[in-house]
């Protein structure tokens, strides 16, 4: 007689999958590094020079417009994604790059804390594709905003 405790183990998961069970490494990692500023920013360059291309490109680029228009947002890593947090280390905006969860394009979002709202509803995040100098002109009025 067999149990079903035993057949359920030969059975695949239908839970988290092998990109989302990596990603909570990623921020498990992320919780026992360290946290000078340069640390940080060490992190996210790496997780950047890691990815694939086109998202290697935008996330560089990205790096770039985010800590010029915002020096006061920190970056770091989150779920294994490059991130910028405010003072209080509550991520603000962050880069996921197409090839994290296997989608058609790349996303550029905002978290909660991004002082973004207008009226009952706004944009919280972005499929990016490329980045041209009329994305790069949004996306600094919308980390401007976001960071208040």
């Amino acid at each position: 007689m067999t149990s079903k405790s035993s057949t359920k183990k030969s059975t695949p998961s239908k839970g988290l999958s092998a990109e989302e069970r990596a990603a909570l490494k990623e921020t498990l990692k992320e919780r026992k590094a360290a946290t000078s500023r340069e640390e940080m920013e060490k992190a996210a360059l790496e997780a950047i020079s890691k990815m694939k291309e086109p998202d290697r490109s935008m996330a560089k680029r990205l790096h770039e417009i985010i800590t010029a228009a915002a020096p006061s947002l920190m970056p770091k890593t989150w779920y294994g994604m490059p991130a910028y947090a405010n003072k209080d280390g509550k991520v603000i905006c962050f880069f996921q790059a197409a090839s994290k969860f296997n989608t058609r394009y790349a996303t550029f979002g905002f978290q909660h804390d991004a002082k973004l709202d207008d009226g009952n509803m706004w944009a919280a995040s972005f499929a990016l594709v490329k980045l041209t100098p009329a994305e790069e002109k949004k996306i600094i009025a919308l980390v401007k905003k976001a960071v208040g």
